[in-house]
């Protein structure tokens, strides 16, 4: 995967949504992080880029970190957050060369966050999608390892936590779903409608990997 081509392609979807869509339209916050509007990530996603330039990533992403790059953008259009973060893309770009990989998750995350937000579709079978899959669905495996064998079965991708045992648990849903379920952002009553063998409820820390899953369900497939 070429990062930098992905994490630019990103950040170009993103300003599309953003710039078209309309304001009047905008839900209050965004599902998949309450405490925030759509132009509150927007927000974030320009304060990530900023204090991944300067330096400034400490290795939790702590809320206080995230909370600061909305509350310093309080106030400003979307137009404003758009061209600072237009002006921190060659920035990124020569970051990305230079580190690793680890900012191509922040925004494929928040990209499919504000999808759901503002209903539109795309975006979920990107090279970075897939990344960002496969990087939490491994994390997913160390969390579950003590566990007995689930299969994670969507429409074209299946996975199991161990090979060498059926599994005791099948989880079946859409390739976007599972996607979705293992960065914490579905909820407990859709993973336990999907399942279609066993019982998912030891499971459900694991799945809770980003932090608690919502309390409604969440979908970013429309129309």
């Amino acid at each position: 995967m070429d990062v930098v081509a992905e994490w630019i392609a990103a950040q170009s979807r993103v300003i599309e949504l953003m710039t078209d869509a309309d304001p009047t339209t905008w839900p209050s916050s965004v599902p998949a992080c309450p405490d925030w509007s759509p132009r509150d990530l927007l927000a974030h996603l320009v304060g990530f880029a900023a204090d991944v330039i300067d330096g400034d990533e400490p290795d939790d992403h702590n809320p206080d970190w995230t909370a600061r790059q909305v509350d310093t953008r309080r106030g400003r259009s979307v137009a404003d957050l758009v061209a600072e973060w237009r002006g921190l893309t060659t920035g990124m770009r020569e970051w990305l060369r230079a580190n690793n990989d680890r900012p191509i998750n922040d925004i494929t995350i928040h990209e499919q966050d504000l999808r759901g937000a503002l209903e539109v579709t795309g975006g979920q079978d990107t090279a970075a999608a897939v990344f960002v899959r496969d990087r939490f669905v491994g994390r997913f495996g160390e969390s579950v390892a003590a566990l007995p064998t689930i299969e994670l079965r969507g429409g074209t991708w299946v996975w199991r936590s161990r090979t060498d045992t059926e599994p005791a648990v099948v989880v079946v849903a859409s390739d976007a779903d599972l996607a979705r379920a293992v960065i914490s952002r579905r909820s407990e009553a859709q993973l336990r409608r999907w399942t279609v063998v066993g019982d998912i409820g030891p499971y459900l820390e694991s799945f809770a990997v980003l932090g608690s899953l919502p309390d409604q369900d969440l979908t970013e497939t429309f129309g």
